[in-house]
């Protein structure tokens, strides 16, 4: 099978045609060219701004593993019904698929603090952009050192890789504080072929295959929901933020590009 047979969907092959920048520029000069692309292609040309004094980006200047690398994004503004973050867009310039999430929240979270980890597959500025509430948009950006990320050979082989799909935990404090931000990690056991893998047995091309949706509710009413794309790792995790006003119900719906469907519910904060 050649590699004609990538199963890349338009949009990604779109994004890859309009995106890939001449090998040869400076780095200052690609990620410049770079961005005005991922502007005009995800924003439509509008303005964004320094976003340092309203969320500060983390990640590596140079990853151990391409394949797993945690990034954080940190809001450095609260979350009130009158002015919050309603987005943070995680961009990884010269990946295939260079949106690599959105996260869209509502004031419940208490905080627009997440942390996830994605593939790079390349040298490349990683940028957040907050969107407020607003409409207004604000970025920052770190340059990271990896390669090969997105093409890198699954941990799992596919047979153990789908006897779990789907399978979620969450991680969670030991008491949870009403009133206030709490941190949570939600793990969704999902391979997340980027259709850039080889299958080490057969050493044929394995199709795409990954996460497009994960909504998360407290109470029934939406929390958080993620766009999602090949640049999530494997077993993709979110860490995210919960400011509850009492015990309650939080339940996660997420969906892959199979339209598979998986669902799951924890009881939360009754003996806090």
């Amino acid at each position: 099978m050649g590699m004609s047979t990538l199963c890349f969907s338009r949009r990604h092959a779109l994004v890859l045609a309009v995106a890939a920048p001449a090998v040869a520029r400076a780095v200052p000069a690609f990620a410049q060219s770079q961005w005005d692309v991922l502007r005009e292609l995800f924003f439509a040309n509008r303005p964004v701004v320094d976003g340092a004094a309203v969320i500060a980006l983390e990640a590596p200047a140079r990853a151990h593993d391409a394949a797993l690398v945690e990034v954080a994004v940190r809001a450095l503004v609260p979350q009130t019904p009158e002015r919050y973050i309603r987005a943070v867009h995680l961009l990884i310039d010269r990946n295939p698929a260079p949106r690599a999430a959105v996260f869209r929240f509502t004031p419940k979270t208490g905080s627009a603090s997440i942390a996830t980890r994605i593939r790079v597959n390349e040298y490349t500025p990683v940028r957040a952009v907050a969107e407020m509430n607003d409409g207004t948009l604000y970025m920052v950006e770190r340059f990271v050192k990896a390669s090969g990320g997105c093409s890198a050979p699954a941990n799992k082989d596919k047979e153990a890789a789908y006897a779990r799909i789907g399978a979620m935990k969450l991680i969670q404090p030991e008491q949870l504080r009403f009133g206030e931000p709490n941190e949570l990690r939600l793990l969704i056991s999902h391979p997340q072929y980027s259709g850039m893998q080889i299958d080490q047995l057969t050493r044929n091309w394995i199709p795409a295959d990954h996460l497009d949706s994960i909504r998360i509710l407290w109470n029934g009413e939406p929390l958080l929901e993620v766009e999602a794309d090949i640049s999530l790792s494997e077993d993709p995790m979110i860490a995210f933020h919960l400011a509850p006003e009492g015990p309650g119900e939080l339940r996660v719906e997420a969906s892959d590009i199979k339209e598979r469907h998986f669902t799951r519910s924890w009881q939360l904060g009754a003996g806090s």
